[in-house]
């Protein structure tokens, strides 16, 4: 196989030679440098062949973000068996739902999640006996991780496996409904690590903390970027954010980039005032991605974190980044996302006809590039109605500036539709959002007999505001100069940040968030 393929596991026995005392994966308890991470992943890969998984086989992942989710990603692109990781904070049904869709044949679970794990396990009837493991403490009925590889061979284990073939087998969010299985390759990721390497300068030196949670495609994209060029990987556990938290471990690791969404760094710049002693130096590069980042919060990010280099990306499970806003356009191109991520084709935006449409328009998001997945598992029909002549489309509506500068508009799931006209609920939210009084905001469509769809904004105060300083009438003051007529919230509702739902990498569910307002009004 060509050095330029070699995949995820491959370039860890290389990156165990030519980086013997760099430490690759360090969390609060551990630490072990690339020769020790190489001979665990090669313990725990014969350990998974001995299981009989053989090259396109299934392991369910029900994990946190630690040190034995980094080492079963890595055993499993030595060894051809496909991953499929599992968001922790699921409840039983949907645990179930995902490990028998996804055909699991072995299934990995901390100890803290048998409870969610152990009621669906009668049913998961094509996954053996012998094949459950737990991490942490043992349980009758596991196979207790830790001793279960210790005493394997630490030799490269014999298996051949093609960049075109299936790593990862990763379940979205579910924005939009119940989670699709997106089918990813070796080589996909391969050209995300070595796009993204050069399209955001990383090198060896460089210490990435990991904080999104490892079951979801932002970390298996940017924390394995790190471990494919030889840099270290910090590991968050990712069950909390604590701002604070976060701070201490940048001042005390020195770490030099971490990919954070706007969530998160809302809380860290409305921590407080102790939280700011620590030393923020070391941070190089910050990206900001999953969500819409408001104009605002940039200013505000690039102040708290002196000389910083600000990016921001757009893309998705299915498609990898397909733009970057870099340092020196944030200030000139505030809203935008950029323009195509090196590798990736143009990004074309269609019309209802699937035409392109003018410059200033607003279109759907077509892209097509190196890092696009392959299918939608056992779901043909939605793999073809999401693909236009080959060019994917996750739902995104967007428009490109004179300079070739893309700035989202919203979901085309998301749009409302009011006395016929169109209303992108973003772009509404830019300006709530833009309230000094308001931490986070949300804009959907309820159902209204005389409009069609109301204009609704959900409002989260910022903590420790005077209540009478954030009211309805307050917020509707704030669009009546800076929207038009139908764009302007008919409603105005306050919740606790607990009531807004959202996915596990902080995405407001819009979806879900509707269907809590749908008592119609005369």
């Amino acid at each position: 196989m060509a050095a330029a393929w070699l995949n995820l596991g491959q370039i860890l026995k290389v990156n165990a030679k030519k980086f013997p005392r760099t430490v690759a994966l360090k969390d609060e308890r551990r630490a072990f440098t690339y020769p020790e991470v190489n001979r665990r992943v090669n313990r725990l890969a014969h350990r998974l062949l001995g299981l009989g998984l053989k090259p396109g086989d299934k392991i369910a992942v029900l994990l946190e973000n630690s040190i034995e989710i980094v080492e079963l990603y890595l055993a499993t692109a030595k060894t051809g068996i496909v991953i499929v990781p599992i968001n922790f904070r699921l409840i039983s049904a949907d645990v179930e739902y995902i490990a028998h869709h996804a055909d699991a044949e072995a299934f990995v679970v901390h100890d803290d999640f048998l409870p969610t794990v152990d009621p669906i396990r009668p049913r998961l009837t094509r996954i053996p006996a012998d094949r459950w493991i737990v991490v942490g403490q043992r349980a009758e009925g596991y196979l207790p991780y830790e001793e279960w590889i210790a005493g394997a061979p630490e030799t490269e284990p014999e298996s051949a496996v093609r960049p075109e073939d299936p790593w990862i087998l990763i379940y979205t969010s579910g924005t939009t409904g119940r989670p699709k299985g997106v089918v990813r390759t070796h080589e996909s990721h391969i050209a995300f690590y070595l796009i993204n390497a050069v399209d955001f300068g990383f090198n060896e030196h460089d210490v990435c903390m990991n904080v999104m949670p490892l079951c979801h495609i932002n970390s298996t994209f940017f924390t394995f970027t790190f471990t494919y060029i030889g840099a270290s990987v910090y590991i968050h556990p990712a069950r909390s954010f604590r701002a604070e938290e976060i701070l201490e471990i940048i001042a005390r690791e020195r770490i030099t980039f971490i990919s954070l969404i706007p969530t998160h760094y809302n809380l860290i710049l409305n921590a407080p005032p102790e939280a700011r002693r620590h030393d923020r130096s070391s941070i190089r590069k910050l990206l900001c991605s999953s969500a819409p980042v408001r104009r605002k919060m940039k200013l505000d990010i690039l102040e708290f974190f002196p000389g910083v280099q600000l990016y921001e990306a757009y893309g998705s499970t299915e498609a990898g980044i397909v733009t970057v806003l870099k340092p020196e356009h944030q200030m000139a191109k505030l809203g935008s996302i950029g323009f195509e991520s090196l590798g990736t084709e143009f990004v074309r935006l269609l019309g209802p006809d699937k035409r392109e449409v003018p410059v200033g328009e607003v279109g759907e998001l077509y892209s097509r590039g190196p890092m696009l997945f392959r299918e939608y598992y056992k779901d043909p029909e939605k793999t073809r109605a999401s693909f236009h002549e080959g060019w994917f489309s996750a739902g995104d509506m967007a428009r490109r500036d004179e300079d070739g500068f893309f700035t989202i508009v919203d979901r085309k799931d998301n749009m409302i539709i009011t006395g016929g006209e169109h209303v992108y609920p973003s772009e509404v939210e830019e300006v709530v959002g833009s309230h000094e009084c308001v931490f986070d905001c949300a804009v959907v469509g309820v159902p209204d007999e005389k409009w069609g769809e109301r204009v609704t904004a959900v409002v989260i105060p910022r903590p420790g505001v005077d209540p009478r300083r954030i009211t309805a009438e307050e917020i509707l003051r704030c669009c009546r100069d800076r929207l038009a007529g139908y764009k302007r919230p008919k409603e105005v509702i306050f919740i606790s940040p607990e009531e807004m739902p959202r996915t596990p990498t902080g995405k407001i569910l819009h979806r879900v968030l509707k269907e809590k307002l749908r008592t119609p009004k005369r």
